[in-house]
C-alpha cells in the first residue's frame, strides 16, 4: 500500500510500505479521510520522542472495513488501544491505561496510509448521511469533549451562565469552543493571534474573538479557561485570566516548561486540570454528537490528497493555512 511516512525532521515521503498485518479480532480499514493533528506536527518537527522516524503518522481517521468482524461497515476510528484489564480500564478511565497504545506511535503505525488495522471495540459505525471527512473529526473533537466534561464536573456554576475563554483557535481550540456551546455555554471567547485563522472563526459567527498580541482585558476574568495551545505563554495567560474559583483546562502540549502562577492558583483556589485524550465513552458520545450535528456544519476544514501531505505540513508551519483543520484523502 501507499503511505505518507515520516522519515526525519521536516521530511515526509509518500511511498510503498507493507500492508497491515491483522491480529485476531482486528479489522482492516481502507482509509477515506484522515486529519492532520498538532501532535503530527510536533513529530514532523522532531519534538516528540514518542514518535521516532521512520513512522507512519496520523490518527484521526475514518473509512471502510474490508476485512474482519465488521466487514462492510463505514467506521470512524478511536486510535487509542487499551488493555481492558487494568484498574483504569475497568473503572472507565481508559485514556489512563498504563499499557495504552495509539496508532501513529510505535509499535502501531498510523493512518496516513491507504489501510490500517484496528480492533472492533475501537470502531464506531458511521450513518450513511455523515461524510468520512466529518466522521474523521470524532477523534479531535473527542479530545475537546472530554476536557469540557471534566471542566463541567469541576465548575462551581452551570455552563449556561459561565464566562468561557479558549486560548488558541486551531482545531482543538475551535473544537473546545464548539463543545462548550454544545453543552450549553453561551458566553464564549476565543483568543487567536493569527489574523487569517481569526477571520475564519469570525465567519462562523458563533464566538467572540480577539488578538492576544494586542494585550488582554485583564479586568475580565473567566469561569472556564481552556488552554488549547500549551506553551508557557498561554499557561501564563490562563493563570492570569481565570476567575477566582475558576477552572483551567490544559489540553495543549506545546511545551512542558514554566507559565504556571502557582501562587495565584493557590490563593485564588483556581483548579488546574490536565486533560488527555478521551475515554471510550467520550469518543462514542462525540461521534453521536457529530451525527446529530451538535457541532454545527463542520465546514471549516480543507481537503488535500494524501500524496500532497508533505506540502500541507509545510504550509501549516509557514502560517499559510486558514482552515483550522486539514483532512488528507488517500
Amino acid at each position: 500500500m501507499k503511505a505518507l511516512v515520516y522519515t526525519g525532521v521536516k521530511n515526509l515521503e509518500y511511498k510503498d510500505v507493507p500492508d497491515p498485518v491483522l491480529s485476531e479480532g482486528d479489522n482492516l480499514i481502507v482509509i477515506r479521510s484522515v486529519g492532520l493533528c498538532g501532535s503530527d506536527m510536533h513529530a514532523y518537527l522532531g519534538h516528540d520522542e514518542r514518535r521516532p522516524a521512520p513512522l507512519i503518522l496520523g490518527h484521526e481517521a475514518a473509512g471502510d472495513v474490508i476485512e474482519g468482524p465488521l466487514k462492510g461497515k463505514r467506521v470512524t476510528v478511536n486510535p487509542l488501544v487499551t488493555c481492558q484489564r487494568c484498574e483504569a480500564c475497568l473503572t472507565g478511565r481508559t485514556n489512563l491505561c498504563a499499557n495504552r497504545q495509539i496508532i501513529s506511535m510505535q509499535p502501531r503505525e498510523g493512518a496516513f496510509a491507504e489501510q490500517v488495522a484496528m480492533p472492533s471495540r475501537n470502531l464506531v459505525e458511521i450513518p450513511n448521511h455523515i461524510s468520512y471527512d466529518h466522521a474523521a473529526m470524532a477523534e479531535p473533537l473527542a479530545v475537546c469533549w472530554h476536557a469540557i466534561r471534566l471542566g463541567e464536573e469541576s465548575l462551581h456554576t452551570d455552563l449556561d451562565t459561565a464566562k468561557c475563554l479558549v486560548i488558541g483557535g486551531g482545531a482543538i481550540g475551535l473544537g473546545s469552543a464548539l463543545s462548550l456551546k454544545a453543552k450549553g455555554a453561551t458566553d464564549i471567547t476565543i483568543s487567536e493571534p493569527n489574523e487569517i485563522r481569526r477571520n475564519v472563526l469570525n465567519d462562523l459567527n458563533c464566538f467572540a474573538t480577539y488578538d492576544p498580541s494586542n494585550g488582554h482585558n485583564v479586568s475580565s476574568h473567566y469561569d472556564v479557561v481552556v488552554d488549547a495551545v500549551g506553551f508557557s505563554g498561554s499557561r501564563a495567560d490562563a493563570c492570569m485570566l481565570a476567575k477566582p474559583g475558576g477552572v483551567i483546562l490544559h489540553i495543549g502540549l506545546g511545551d512542558s516548561k514554566e507559565g504556571l502562577d502557582i501562587r495565584r492558583l493557590t490563593l485564588q483556589e483556581i483548579m488546574f486540570i490536565g486533560t488527555y485524550t478521551y475515554t471510550e465513552d467520550d469518543f462514542r458520545e462525540t461521534a453521536q454528537a457529530i451525527y446529530a450535528q451538535k457541532f454545527g456544519a463542520l465546514n471549516w476544514m480543507e481537503n488535500r490528497a494524501l500524496k500532497d501531505g508533505n506540502q500541507a505540513f509545510t504550509d501549516i508551519l509557514a502560517g499559510n493555512v486558514a482552515a483550522p483543520k486539514i483532512i488528507l484523502n488517500p
